[in-house]
């Protein structure tokens, strides 16, 4: 077998984590969260969440988000608007996704550390107009829902929405936290899984539209750390790689739409048209206990056996991030909360 060194030595040196037998946290020296990395790079691709190492999306993009944002309103069943309509915020996504956003309990209640749980107590946040759906599912891989004829689709209608008496047409924004099962190819290879996301993802958003016609806005986030995973579900460095499949996605629609063209990888991503507009929520990665430098840190105790799928209080750090964006973005405030503002 030929072994190409200078891929391997790159990627070794790209990112180690070393796992000490017997503690509870991995001790890792790897590289540094996406939002972290700014200009730097990591095997040759720059950081930053948005073009050019930047973290702050380009203000044209910026413009049409909060225009798509004041465009979310409440809706009867058929999408008419309604001053006694709803709107709805729907998670897309895996087992990680769902035991994030919701956790369900005995019941069918959301467990009270999750996001939506989280959201319920929370008396700033919408609960007139805004109705917060989990759509997400345990093993739904980002191939279950590349396409508007996947069969999940019909059971978030069927087993999510209509039990609430709500319909696709009042879908106006989503959520998305997907990932493949087993990643084997990292970067730099031209066949990364990163890359396959990057078209998976795009075919997500164009599902998604099609599906729900009167969606304004998807937010994605990548995945939480890997570097604790005892399986090869989905460990490091796949889990970080996850991140530049959102990244770039997001740049070949910011791309396009400046006239750009059409990324070959992610499809027509023409918010005109074609999709939503899209944007990062919130991003979750950080290497271990390593302090993000927003202090971010995943510890052993934040993730259940696997070292994969996050324990309660995994779940609610998750929660906690994504009720900040949700109340603070200015993208979201003005339809998530009861006073705040967009723009």
């Amino acid at each position: 077998m030929i072994v190409n060194v200078r891929r391997l030595l790159a990627m070794l040196t790209a990112f180690v984590a070393v796992t000490v037998v017997g503690m509870p946290d991995a001790v890792a020296a790897g590289p540094l969260p996406i939002n972290d990395l700014g200009s730097g790079t990591y095997l040759g691709f720059r950081g930053g969440l948005y073009p050019d190492g930047s973290n702050a999306m380009p203000s044209a993009h910026r413009t049409i988000g909060v225009n798509r944002a004041l465009r979310v309103r409440p809706v009867d069943t058929a999408g008419t608007p309604h001053t006694n309509g709803k709107y709805v915020l729907l998670s897309i996504g895996m087992s990680n996704t769902t035991q994030e956003f919701c956790s369900s309990e005995a019941g069918g209640q959301c467990a009270p550390y999750s996001f939506i749980g989280q959201a319920a107590a929370d008396p700033q946040v919408n609960r007139d107009k805004l109705v917060i759906v989990d759509g997400a599912e345990g093993g739904q891989t980002a191939g279950t829902w590349d396409s508007p004829s996947d069969a999940n689709y019909n059971r978030v209608r069927d087993t999510r929405l209509a039990p609430l008496g709500l319909t696709e047409q009042q879908v106006q924004i989503a959520w998305v936290k997907v990932a493949n099962a087993q990643p084997s190819v990292s970067l730099p290879a031209a066949n990364a899984d990163a890359y396959q996301l990057v078209t998976q993802q795009g075919n997500i958003l164009r599902a998604l539209k099609a599906r729900y016609p009167n969606l304004q806005q998807v937010f994605f986030s990548s995945r939480i750390y890997g570097g604790y995973a005892s399986t090869g579900l989905n460990p490091e460095p796949y889990a970080y790689e996850t991140g530049f499949g959102v990244k770039w996605v997001l740049q070949a629609q910011i791309n396009q739409m400046s006239g750009g063209g059409v990324d070959p990888r992610a499809g027509n991503l023409d918010y005109n048209s074609r999709v939503a507009w899209a944007a990062w929520g919130p991003y979750l990665w950080a290497n271990g206990l390593q302090p993000r430098s927003d202090g971010l840190t995943w510890a052993r105790s934040d993730f259940v056996a696997d070292g994969t799928h996050p324990s309660s209080s995994g779940r609610q750090k998750v929660g906690a991030l994504l009720l900040r964006f949700f109340k603070t973005s200015p993208h979201t405030a003005c339809w998530f909360t009861v006073s705040g503002t967009c723009g």
